[in-house]
C-alpha cells in the first residue's frame, strides 16, 4: 500500500558513483515507489543507471537544466559529494526547492546525509518533518561576461594567478571606501558556507551558517600581516585586478574561467537563498566535530 506523501515531486540530482553504494541507491529509489510522488531525474544519472542496471523503474521524467524545473515544486536529492551538491545549486538556483545531499563517498558538509540514514531522510522529506535552513549565496557582477547567466556562488568567490605567472594586485574597496591592496597569488570570497571550504585552507576562520558575515581571505599574501578579514554581508565588495601575465582565473565554487585583468568586480550577497534539508539531530557544530575530528585524541 503507497503512502500519501507531502511532497509532491522528487528530483534525483548526480552523475556516476562507485559501485559500493548501488544497493543504497537501489534502497532509496525502491523506498520513494512506496510513496505515491512523481521521481524525476537528470539526464546523466538516468544514463549511468541505465548502463548497469536492467531493471527500469517508473520515472516520471527526466531534467537537464534549471528551465525544465521552473514552475515545479518539491525536494531535490543531490546524490554524491559536496562538489555534486554544488552543481545541483547551479540548477536550482532561485527556485523553491530545498536540496538535501546524499553523500555516496565520505561525509560533506553539504552532502551530510550518510548511506546508513537514506531511509530516515526519505521519511523526513516525505512527512514534511525536515528542518529547512537558508544559506546565503554572492553575487557577481562585472563588465566582462564570466558565468553567463549565472554569476553566483554558495561557497566563494576566488581570484586566482594563472600556473606559475607572478603574483597579482588585487585593490579592495568597501562600500566604496578603499580597504587595501592585495599582493598576493589570489584571493577567496567566502560565504559563511563556504567557510568549512577553500577558505578553511589558507587560514579563514569558521563562521557559523546564519551569521549575516562575508569572509575576504589572500591567498599566499606578500606581507604575512594581511589576514583574512570578516566584513558584513550588507556590504559591497569592489576589485580592481592587476596581472603581469595580463589575464588570470576567476571561480564560482567549482566554475572557472580566464578573465583580463584590468577588469573591476563587484561582490556581494545574492538576493534569493539556497533552501537546504537538514535532518533532525544534525547540526553545524555536530558536522564540525565530525568531520573536523574535533576531540578526537589517539590516547582516547
Amino acid at each position: 500500500m503507497k503512502t500519501e506523501p507531502f511532497v509532491k515531486h522528487i528530483f534525483l540530482f548526480g552523475r556516476e558513483f562507485d559501485e559500493g553504494f548501488r544497493l543504497p541507491f537501489r534502497l532509496l529509489l525502491n523506498q520513494l515507489l512506496e510513496y505515491d510522488v512523481k521521481v524525476m531525474i537528470f539526464g546523466p544519472l538516468k544514463d549511468f543507471i541505465d548502463s548497469w542496471n536492467d531493471e527500469k523503474y517508473p520515472f516520471g521524467g527526466i531534467f537537464q537544466t534549471y528551465k525544465d524545473l521552473k514552475g515545479l515544486q518539491g525536494v531535490l536529492f543531490s546524490i554524491g559529494g559536496d562538489g555534486t551538491f554544488l552543481e545541483a545549486v547551479t540548477l536550482v538556483r532561485d527556485l523553491p526547492i530545498p536540496l538535501a545531499g546524499i553523500n555516496s563517498g565520505r561525509l560533506g558538509f553539504l552532502a551530510d546525509i550518510s548511506q546508513d540514514e537514506i531511509s530516515v531522510a526519505v521519511d523526513t522529506v516525505m512527512q514534511n518533518k525536515a528542518e529547512i535552513d537558508e544559506r546565503v549565496l554572492l553575487q557577481m557582477d562585472s563588465d566582462q561576461p564570466v558565468f553567463g547567466d549565472f554569476n553566483f556562488a554558495l561557497n566563494e568567490i576566488t581570484l586566482h594567478k594563472r600556473d606559475d605567472s607572478s603574483m597579482i594586485k588585487i585593490i579592495a574597496f568597501l562600500d566604496g571606501q578603499f580597504l587595501n591592496i592585495y599582493w598576493a597569488d589570489g584571493l577567496i570570497v567566502a560565504t559563511p558556507t563556504g567557510s568549512t571550504a577553500y577558505s578553511l585552507s589558507v587560514g579563514g576562520p569558521l563562521v557559523l551558517p546564519d551569521t549575516r558575515n562575508i569572509i575576504l581571505a589572500p591567498i599566499a599574501p606578500h606581507n604575512l600581516t594581511v589576514r583574512p578579514l570578516v566584513f558584513n554581508d550588507s556590504m559591497k565588495l569592489t576589485l580592481q585586478i592587476e596581472s603581469r601575465s595580463g589575464n588570470l582565473l576567476v571561480s564560482a565554487d567549482s566554475r572557472s574561467a580566464v578573465i583580463e585583468d584590468r577588469l573591476e568586480l563587484t561582490i556581494y550577497k545574492a538576493p534569493f537563498c539556497i533552501k537546504t534539508i537538514r535532518l533532525r539531530g544534525h547540526n553545524f557544530y555536530h558536522t564540525l566535530r565530525t568531520k573536523l575530528m574535533w576531540g578526537a585524541d589517539r590516547r582516547n
